[in-house]
């Protein structure tokens, strides 16, 4: 282990984990040996797609899966164009080193906002159609006839005159070695003559997961592996003062005693359990810094201060909303707030790595391969040449494994005292719970002016609080303006845009960043906004006695496809039928991720005030849909996310630290409180939207209406567990 070729770690995870083919795909490290031609068994057709002679379709995926069947959505968009037999689909991750010596073929590694398959279709899809394309000029080659007498299905090439075929396996070595078609003679399918893309297919990971075959991180296995646990000084900006390393000298199993930057203190044992039962026990003093003093209680003031400031940044507006609120005939005014959350990803932060002075790999689960290079690098003190990043499947990202690597950079830099030798590192739940980059906390002032008549004349939401933008990437700030903020309250457009149509209108900014690291969250800025929104909107209906549907559809007038979405759900919903006695609904909708989204949720609470959600009926458009079947599984695991944020998710902080450590203070969702779920796919076409986050930001709001609806009580700020709902 103290060589630093790649060859001999190659050949031990080859004599490891070679029993199984599936198991190499996930382990395959594409060092330079990788990055020479393709072996003699799997000829590559080209980037996208490798076919080997026994007809396997290799389909490589540059995004992450994360349970959210981006891996199957892409893979069927590539063999759909390929015409290949899905039967024999299997896929692989590239690294992002031989993205990086291939000159960024795969495009972008980045897995978020939902963009798997709405930002990756065409290119994927032209991969597809251009292996399809060699692979047939292959087989006419061979035939000594014109390609365009030759037909492809299920991976077989036919000759139509004469009736001869060939299998893809047959030919892929010669159509390797072919020039790729000119991009102006890829054509792709019309979308009506899909035969697979569109379909509801089996994911390609579900039986892996079911049976226990499938790797992640934590289960990754190396010989001569070490293991680490670390802790992080657990206020917020706090440091290492000092720690007694020979006080747990002689305890069974420990290396090493690492500090990791300034902040963190690592112990490195033979075995995960005995780091972390040495690291309870290691004496550490901290530097607690200048945050050891800040609260949640003084953090809400602060951003309160914000909803009345000057210092606010447009992000949306059109005629005087001001001057139309001054002379209004009545005015509404409600303040909502959102609090900060965690991911609480099932499998908590962890990465493998091996460092030596000429070489760096890490295998680790990310959103974004060429992110986790990056922090690699940087940490190793390496060229990214000399570095790679085996990625794995990820139990749960969320956003949390995506901008940020911090625990990349650890596993590096603890790797970095462990020359040749592969060091895990696995994160406690607790310092995951601490440590994370949380879900902004916000408040949001709303006001709106009627007219004699009821009719709404101008509003203006004024959004105080957390950027995200201003802590990860600050010079996509400007002039003091986080885009990201206003998710869903955008201007008409393609990606997040409001659905209604006021005569006036402003939403603002007051930006107010806390020492609580933020990080885009499931959803991200559309959860709170779409709760904002929607519950206001609400509470207008309500005082000016109109139904809320009906409200909606009037201020609906110039965005049909929110309005046909919103009329969707509620048909399916049965909205404004009778429904059982103790029962009430609540609706919303938003447009977030290049989809169009609506839920109607059904809720009754009874004497004691407890809540029950009966049934939640989604509708979406996401333009095309690649696979109803994943479409159907995101909306029921976006509720559950969704629901477990407005009932349970809060992270609170007291002396600069989280207060909330494990799921007994952070709890989420039971399975006997998660409703009945009906998805409903309105797919109007001519557009790639989003599935994996949008309906996440309907859940709450449409719960919440409802339990105005049932008990007269707005619930303003959440999460729904510090509020009594029993009625007076």
């Amino acid at each position: 282990m103290n060589a630093p070729a790649s060859t001999s770690r190659r050949s031990f995870l080859g004599r490891s984990l070679g029993a199984t083919a599936g198991l190499m795909f996930g382990f395959h490290i594409p060092f330079a040996e990788a990055q020479q031609a393709p072996a003699a068994d799997a000829p590559e057709i080209n980037a996208w797609v490798v076919v080997k002679p026994d007809d396997t379709i290799v389909v490589r995926i540059a995004r992450s899966e994360m349970g959210q069947g981006t891996l199957t959505g892409l893979a069927q968009l590539v063999v759909e164009e390929l015409d290949g037999d899905w039967s024999k689909v299997t896929t692989e991750y590239p690294s992002p080193g031989r993205q990086l010596a291939r000159n960024r073929v795969w495009g972008s590694f980045s897995t978020g906002g939902s963009r798997g398959v709405r930002e990756s279709h065409d290119y994927v899809r032209k991969g597809g159609a251009a292996a399809r394309m060699m692979l047939v000029q292959a087989a006419a080659a061979q035939w000594g006839v014109p390609a365009a007498e030759c037909t492809v299905a299920k991976s077989v090439i036919t000759h139509t005159p004469s009736g001869r075929t060939l299998t893809f396996g047959k030919v892929a070595d010669a159509a390797g070695k072919l020039q790729a078609p000119a991009a102006a003679d890829i054509k792709l399918k019309d979308p009506k003559d899909w035969k697979l893309a569109g379909k509801r297919l089996a994911r390609l990971d579900t039986v892996d997961k079911t049976t226990g075959k499938q790797i992640y991180g934590m289960d990754l296995k190396l010989p001569g592996m070490l293991n680490a646990a670390i802790k992080d000084c657990p206020v917020f900006g706090g440091k290492v003062k000092s720690f007694d390393a020979a006080a747990i000298a002689n305890k069974p199993g420990v290396k090493k005693v690492v500090q990791v930057g300034d902040s963190a203190v690592a112990v490195v044992a033979d075995t995960w359990w005995r780091a972390r039962t040495a690291l309870d026990a290691l004496p550490i003093e901290w530097d607690k810094g200048p945050n050891a003093g800040m609260n949640s209680k003084d953090t809400a003031a602060w951003i309160k201060a914000g909803l009345d400031a000057d210092d606010a940044a447009v992000g949306n507006k059109n005629g005087d909303a001001r001057s139309a609120l001054a002379s209004a005939h009545r005015k509404i005014e409600a303040v909502y707030s959102y609090p900060h959350q965690n991911h609480a990803t099932m499998e908590v932060m962890n990465a493998t790595a091996v460092w030596t002075p000429d070489r760096c790999e890490v295998w680790t689960p990310t959103q974004n391969g060429e992110a986790a290079l990056a922090a690699t690098s940087e940490a190793a003190g390496l060229p990214q040449a000399k570095c790679d990043v085996t990625k794995l499947h990820l139990g749960g990202g969320f956003g949390r494994r995506g901008a940020t690597h911090d625990w990349v950079t650890q596993v590096v830099k603890i790797a970095k005292e462990m020359p040749g030798i592969p060091v895990k590192l696995i994160w406690t739940r607790e310092e995951d719970m601490q440590h994370g980059r949380y879900h902004p906390i916000t408040q949001c002032k709303l006001t709106a002016g009627l007219d004699a008549k009821g009719e709404v004349t101008a509003l203006h939401m004024r959004i105080a609080g957390q950027s995200i933008l201003a802590a990860l990437f600050p010079q996509n700030v400007k002039d003091g303006k986080d885009p990201a903020v206003f998710q869903g309250l955008n201007p008409p457009g393609p990606e997040a845009s409001i659905g209604y149509t006021f005569p006036n209108l402003l939403i603002d900014h007051a930006m107010r960043n806390p020492a609580v690291p933020p990080g885009f969250w499931r959803g991200v800025n559309l959860n709170q906004n779409a709760i904002y929104l929607e519950c206001f909107l609400d509470e207008i209906a309500h005082a000016t006695k109109q139904d809320p549907l009906a409200l909606r559809r009037k201020l609906m007038k110039d965005s049909p496809k929110h309005l046909a979405v919103l009329n969707a759900v509620a048909e399916k919903a049965g909205w404004g039928k009778p429904l059982k006695k103790g029962v009430y609904r609540g609706i919303a909708q938003t447009m977030g991720f290049g989809s169009y989204v609506a839920a109607v949720a059904e809720v009754s609470v009874n004497k004691e005030g407890k809540l029950k959600i009966h049934r939640i009926v989604a509708a979406t458009d996401p333009g095309y849909a690649v696979n109803p079947q994943q479409i159907e599984a995101q909306v029921e695991g976006s509720f559950v996310y969704g629901l477990s944020a407005a009932l349970y998710g809060e992270i609170t902080v007291k002396d600069g630290a989280a207060e909330q450590t494990n799921f007994d203070t952070y709890q989420v969702m039971k399975m006997d409180e998660m409703p009945k779920v009906e998805t409903h796919i309105v797919s109007s076409g001519g557009f790639w939207g989003g599935v994996g986050e949008p309906t996440i930001a309907v859940a709450a709001p449409a719960v919440l209406n409802a339990i105005f609806a049932a008990t007269g009580k707005r619930i303003r700020d959440l999460p729904l567990k510090n509020h009594s709902l029993k009625k007076a």
